[in-house]
């Protein structure tokens, strides 16, 4: 290593180290960490590869046979539902030349089926035929034993319909990651509907993925860049959440849904405690998913790295009952999906005003307040712990 990437390598670990200290003494993640596609693809190894990460949703493999091909962080992946109703997550790859398996989400009629020399795989990513591997019309060959290569099958775990996977057999298993928060809403373990297509929609940003983690824990920026849900869940009717250190976020007292003029309201989940009549929480399970529990709604959102200045965002809205997907109840799930819409498009601004400021060379990382900042500064510390460990 020359002494100019030397010096540079030290300058990013004490930028990083620095992240570390108390919140009165920190500094938030450098500028590299958000425009510089070398420490993208450090974070990609080590904040992702090495921890659980969100790929997908249940939904977009609703019966057995679908499969939804996707490309995260340049790593080709494929979710596919099996005859018994699991999923499944694979590399979608073929183990014969490599070739991509699947390209669009699809219902598939017979097994995944190599484009390049029809290789077959079932969709528990089993070997099922390898048609010429012997030569013409001889269908197989000892060279080729099929029992020893199935797909490469991915660790993975579905909760609250997100898919979640881990690229590393050494990450703890989901439940011991996410258990802390899986406890703390055990009183929402309980199914969830999806609302049908008018229910998610999709959100482009020219931002680092860590913007919207950040813009998502904290409550600051309510009454300045969300005033209509501000009037009606003011700032001090909030309250900070970082008893894990997977995940950080905030949480609301006083949740009053008015989603319908006649007093309609959506069912609520069964059996909540009292507190959940006017309380909701909003946590950031790290990396990469947003997570929102109320009485009669749910949501998670997933954020896709696209590069470093790029995000994806999906969200998806769920529901206590499946009769929420009737037709009884298509205005109110329009009005839900509008001001939730409406609420995340008013972040936009922010996360990509933030994203262009990481472009100025004397910016340092920034300044966090001790009483408004807290979840926010605990996930710059993972991350920065996170890149440390790969690191050191």
């Amino acid at each position: 290593m020359s002494v100019s990437h030397l010096s540079a390598h030290q300058r990013l670990q004490d930028d990083l180290t620095r992240v570390l200290q108390p919140i009165d003494d920190a500094r938030g993640l450098p500028n590299d960490a958000y425009v510089d596609s070398a420490y993208y693809k450090a974070e990609r190894d080590s904040v992702f590869a090495k921890n659980w990460f969100a790929i997908g949703f249940g939904k977009d493999v609703p019966e057995a046979g679908y499969v939804m091909p996707v490309d995260f962080m340049d790593v080709p992946l494929l979710i596919a539902r099996n005859k018994q109703g699991e999923v499944n997550v694979f590399q979608n790859v073929c183990r014969h030349r490599g070739m991509k398996l699947v390209e669009e989400p699809q219902r598939l009629k017979g097994p995944i089926t190599c484009p390049y020399h029809a290789w077959a795989y079932d969709l528990d990513g089993f070997l099922k035929a390898t048609p010429h591997a012997g030569g013409p019309d001889i269908h197989s060959h000892d060279s080729v034993p099929m029992d020893d290569l199935p797909l490469n099958k991915v660790r993975s775990y579905v909760w609250r319909d997100v898919v979640y996977v881990t690229l590393d057999e050494e990450t703890a298993e989901f439940e011991d990651y996410a258990g802390d928060l899986m406890a703390r809403w055990a009183d929402f373990e309980q199914p969830i509907y999806t609302g049908g297509a008018d229910s998610g929609f999709t959100l482009d940003l020219a931002c680092n993925w860590k913007l919207g983690v950040e813009n998502y824990c904290e409550a600051y920026h309510l009454p300045f860049i969300h005033p209509d849900l501000n009037s009606y869940s003011r700032l001090q009717d909030h309250y900070n959440i970082l008893d894990h250190a997977v995940y950080s976020g905030q949480g609301s007292l006083v949740y009053n849904p008015q989603i319908s003029d006649d007093g309609r309201s959506f069912p609520s989940f069964e059996n909540l405690p009292a507190k959940w009549d006017t309380g909701s929480e909003y946590c950031a399970l790290f990396p990469n998913v947003l997570l929102g529990v109320h009485k009669d709604h749910a949501f998670a959102i997933i954020l896709t790295p696209a590069g470093p200045e790029r995000t994806v965002e999906r969200i998806e809205l769920y529901y206590a009952s499946e009769d929420v997907a009737q037709a009884a109840y298509d205005d109110m799930r329009a009005v839900n999906t509008a001001m939730w819409k409406k609420v995340f498009e008013e972040d936009i601004q922010v996360v990509e005003g933030m994203q262009k400021g990481r472009h100025a060379p004397l910016y340092d990382g920034g300044k966090f307040s001790s009483m408004m900042d807290t979840p926010t500064h605990h996930f710059h510390k993972w991350v920065a712990s996170e890149m440390l460990e790969k690191a050191s």
